[in-house]
């Protein structure tokens, strides 16, 4: 193993460091589906400490095993929905799996397939830690019958299936939203540092939607985060590091990259509005802050991802 705590960017990259296999992963598009039992693990399974990149829903209808965010364990048990969202160490163990299926995507898959203001319209994704829930029969078939769904698109080869799994995707969420998240408001949840951690996230989300629609120019800095919630800039930054894995420059960072990646798919803006939309003072500077890191220009990303 490379090292003992990975970053996984996704599922595939995830599972390639684990030695597991990746045969039924498809390493585009930033969504993955699969049932676990498809994927052989020598039972009991102990995975190491990583830290994913992804959300992730689990969906356990016959199967055993226990997962740790943090400080924070918890046993799943069949006819029980698990979700997770990036930053947080964790480790997962299973003893049994007949039908658990894994759910995976990113924030781009989101933007791209479903709506480019998500988490206005699912803010249950912005929660940190939520414990496994065991839902009624009743409810799981109804979620067993889209996950199916979401899963036989996933292994077709038609050229529209990302746009009809996001579709699918969005279903999923609407049904979990109202069963679980009705009045969901994940700013009150969880003490003080949470609190901090979840306004920053919110913050973080408007400020960019601001910037592609044009309100403002200037992008936000971590002292700008911190006057918001009047913080000093080294307690928010000491608190987002902390409590997510990533400093306040790296979610900036991040969040630059997935507006610039949507924008690159999605928009009819040149390149050269794109960086200004995004606070870059020239077209250069976007261009080597985005190779550096996605390993690739953002005109050939467009060529590649363009619908």
């Amino acid at each position: 193993m490379k090292n003992e705590n990975p970053q996984a960017k996704s599922l595939y990259e995830l599972y390639l460091h684990l030695g597991l296999s990746v045969d039924l992963i498809q390493p585009s598009e930033g969504f993955a589906i699969l049932n676990l039992k498809d994927i052989n693990f020598k039972l009991p399974y102990q995975s190491p400490s990583f830290r994913p990149d992804y959300f992730s829903f689990l969906f356990v209808k016959n199967g055993q095993g226990k997962y740790t965010i943090d400080e924070h364990s918890f046993g799943v048990q069949q006819h029980s929905i698990y979700f997770t969202n990036p930053s947080n160490y964790r480790t997962f163990s299973w003893e049994k799996i007949e039908e658990i299926y894994l759910i995976t995507f990113d924030e781009t898959f989101l933007k791209q397939y479903i709506n480019k203001d998500i988490f206005s319209g699912f803010p249950f994704l912005l929660t940190e830690t939520i414990s496994p829930k065991i839902v009624s029969d009743e409810f799981y078939s109804e979620v067993e019958h889209v996950y199916l769904n979401i899963h036989n698109e996933y292994t077709n080869q038609s050229t529209d299936k990302y746009r009809i799994v996001g579709h699918l995707l969005a279903v999923m969420l609407y049904k979990i939203k109202a069963y679980f998240w009705k009045d969901y408001n994940p700013i009150y949840e969880g003490n003080r540092s949470s609190q901090i951690v979840k306004s920053f996230k919110r913050l973080l989300e408007k400020h960019y939607r601001d910037l592609i629609m044009g309100k403002i120019e200037t992008v936000f800095r971590v002292q700008d985060y911190a006057s918001a919630q009047n913080l000093h800039p080294n307690y928010l930054s000491n608190i987002i590091k902390t409590k997510t894995g990533k400093t306040v420059t790296t979610w900036i960072a991040d969040k630059s990259i997935s507006e610039a990646k949507s924008l690159l798919q999605n928009s009819s803006m040149s390149i050269k509005e794109i960086t200004y939309r995004l606070g870059f003072s020239e077209t250069a500077h976007f261009s080597n802050f985005f190779k550096k890191h996605t390993k690739i220009s953002p005109a050939q990303y467009r060529k590649e991802h363009s619908i």
